[in-house]
């Protein structure tokens, strides 16, 4: 059995998913853009203004999951360009305290709506 998981406080989808599912246990968070929530529009100022607009989007999913970070298990980083990858991590680093999720990070041709971060998460409940 599932549950599907949406919020306001973070970007509808785009197409045909949910923010995220939950199901056995497990929270499986669609990959998150730089959409701004209130308005829709992308928050492209600047690769770190950017990540950390993913990185609040993810959040505000798992608040209404009901879990925070510390339940995060695994992320996936999709970058169009390697060469932001340390501003990336800077600012992922910043939304994890201890006991860091398993991850990878890849660069990729393109990402929906020209950005140039996205990332998913799987978490525990």
């Amino acid at each position: 059995m599932k549950t599907i998981i949406n919020t306001n406080n973070a970007p509808a989808p785009i197409g045909p998913y949910n923010q995220a599912v939950a199901a056995g246990g497990f929270i499986f968070l669609s990959g998150q853009i730089a959409l701004n929530p209130a308005n829709g529009a992308l928050v492209l100022d600047d690769i770190k203004t950017e990540t950390k607009q993913v990185m609040d989007n993810i959040k505000a999913i798992l608040t209404e999951a009901g879990i925070d970070f510390s339940h995060v298990i695994k992320t996936s980083i999709f970058l169009t360009d390697m060469g932001n990858f340390a501003h990336v991590n800077e600012v992922y680093g910043t939304y994890f305290t201890n006991d860091f999720p398993a991850r990878e990070t890849v660069q990729v041709a393109g990402l929906p709506k020209g950005v140039n971060v996205e990332i998913t998460v799987t978490a525990i409940k």
